[in-house]
């Protein structure tokens, strides 16, 4: 399902189509145009949506497991891994431009294609309701019908700059953040939906949730799967702010998203207590007790997890990579936590609503940050995870946030000595999850095994540095390493190339992405035929 529903294509649209298909990169330059100079009306006219097309669309869970298109001009020869244009669940004139300038500055034709289908991935692949008359969109992760709150506001996050270019764009990601205003409402502590009612479609079974009891309970019709992951809820807040930044439009701050903030601001209060009160009562809001067939094992002390004191940080039940946690206190979800909440507060100061909120978002923020410096560092090395009582598990996982990620998080600075440290640690045999083999390496965890490393970790260590070799050296690992797909894989095997989990992970597609647009406006040099920098939105 679409934006656009068509029901009738006339002949001469059909004519027009032909052409358009045969024109593309070309005539996307005068749609972008007709965008800018907001001819909104005939966008809509020209890009439509065919219904009955796309039932006729190979699902793109085994499209992308056979090399498609023509290959590139590179050694690595990468096909065009894109879905025809009518298969394409979303279509962005401004996303199409800067595929356009990206590939028309890329020096290397191998890194190029890497952009030109990572790119546009989640819009073309991912965006499977959207209605902006209702002002609902449901986007799935890839090759799993289920919306996670994390993964949604990482794959939206290399469109961010795009908002002010693309009015439908901007609407879709208003929709999706209304959605999931919804669903936290009503579940807080879930991080994986289902579709909207609205939308007619399909519920999915989730058998990695049978048998597993939730405290408090969850309606299977909506939820996907209750992991309580603290990320999901940064990841709300980072999809909503960022929004707001590049379009200055608060309309997204109606009932849904305010009752939203109130109860991740509940959550953060009932997660940051101890295990016991005064008198050794249990203090417990949440519980999963995992076992009976689900991914994660049964969790110890009747669903709690492993005891914690207050430090001052929040504690999480699972990990972003939807494992379960050692120790409540993930250090790099805090401190994402941390960065979130000043960002809530500075955009409700500038709309000038909920002050209150405002006011305590800033003092959780200070607690938290201070609870990190405090209670993770020993040496300069950030623990993963703590538990209040001296407990400190020494390793990091890929799956953002990580420790490897903290600079792009916005917590602190890749110069900075604690993450100089940090970084030098878990790159290098110091971390158990860390592995290096035949032409791959980098920081896995546990919800593959020890010897398949994820690219994403070497997306977040180019995030961390200004070493001109060591953001080479990671690049051209991870472009080697897509078995000849041409997409970035959830996990990769150090000794077979071939062996990778997850053909398609929108997720990491546009963290990928994201990245190469960093690298174009911070190190163009290495990427670009000239040392000219590009900015997206800002560059002709």
């Amino acid at each position: 399902m679409m934006h656009i529903q068509w029901v009738q294509m006339s002949e001469g649209y059909k004519a027009f189509f032909s052409w358009w298909r045969a024109n593309t990169s070309e005539f996307l330059r005068g749609l972008y145009e007709m965008m800018r100079l907001r001819h909104f009306a005939i966008l809509a006219a020209v890009l439509p949506f065919n219904a009955h097309a796309q039932s006729q669309c190979p699902d793109y869970s085994s499209f992308s497991q056979v090399p498609q298109g023509n290959a590139s001009s590179g050694p690595l020869k990468l096909p065009f891994m894109r879905p025809s244009p009518e298969c394409r669940t979303f279509t962005s004139p401004a996303v199409e431009k800067v595929i356009v300038d990206m590939k028309a500055r890329l020096k290397d034709p191998d890194l190029a294609r890497l952009f030109e289908n990572t790119f546009p991935n989640t819009l073309d692949t991912t965006v499977k309701y959207f209605n902006a008359s209702n002002n609902l969109a449901f986007i799935i992760t890839g090759d799993i019908t289920a919306q996670w709150l994390r993964d949604t506001g990482n794959q939206f996050a290399n469109y961010h700059a795009l908002l002010p270019l693309d009015k439908n764009l901007a609407t879709l990601q208003k929709a999706v953040i209304n959605n999931e205003a919804r669903y936290i409402q009503q579940f807080p502590y879930c991080g994986s939906f289902q579709p909207p009612p609205e939308s007619g479609l399909p519920t999915s079974h989730n058998a990695f949730a049978d048998g597993v009891t939730v405290n408090p309970p969850v309606n299977n019709t909506i939820v996907f799967e209750c992991k309580y992951e603290i990320d999901s809820l940064c990841g709300f807040m980072k999809l909503s702010r960022s929004y707001y930044q590049n379009t200055n439009d608060s309309s997204f701050m109606n009932a849904n998203w305010n009752a939203a903030i109130d109860q991740i601001f509940r959550v953060i209060d009932e997660q940051s207590q101890p295990t016991f009160d005064a008198n050794f009562n249990v203090i417990s809001f949440y519980n999963w007790t995992g076992g009976n067939g689900a991914l994660s094992p049964a969790v110890p002390n009747e669903g709690n997890g492993e005891p914690k004191a207050y430090t001052g940080m929040v504690g999480t039940h699972h990990r972003p990579s939807d494992d379960i946690s050692i120790y409540a206190f993930l250090t790099p979800a805090n401190a994402m936590l941390s960065v979130e909440l000043t960002h809530l507060a500075d955009m409700l100061d500038a709309v000038q609503q909920r002050q209150d909120v405002s006011v305590k978002a800033r003092q959780l923020s200070k607690r938290i940050s201070d609870a990190v410096w405090q209670t993770t560092l020993v040496e300069n090395i950030f623990a993963y995870e703590t538990n209040g009582f001296g407990g400190r598990v020494i390793m990091d996982d890929a799956n953002v946030p990580s420790l490897l990620s903290l600079p792009y998080l916005g917590f602190l600075d890749m110069h900075h000595p604690a993450y100089v440290t940090t970084r030098k640690a878990v790159l290098s045999r110091n971390d158990p999850y860390f592995a290096s083999g035949n032409g791959f390496f980098g920081v896995g965890g546990p919800h593959v095994d020890v010897f398949h490393p994820w690219p994403m970790s070497l997306i977040s260590s180019i995030f961390g540095t200004d070493d001109d070799d060591e953001i080479t050296t990671a690049l051209y690992t991870i472009a080697n390493n897509t078995a000849g797909l041409g997409l970035i894989h959830e996990s990769q095997s150090i000794y077979n190339h071939t062996d990778f989990t997850r053909s398609w992970f929108a997720w990491v597609n546009s963290y990928f992405a994201e990245m190469m647009l960093d690298l174009a406006q911070r190190k163009p040099e290495l990427i670009f035929k000239n040392n000219t920098p590009y900015v997206v939105g800002h560059t002709t």
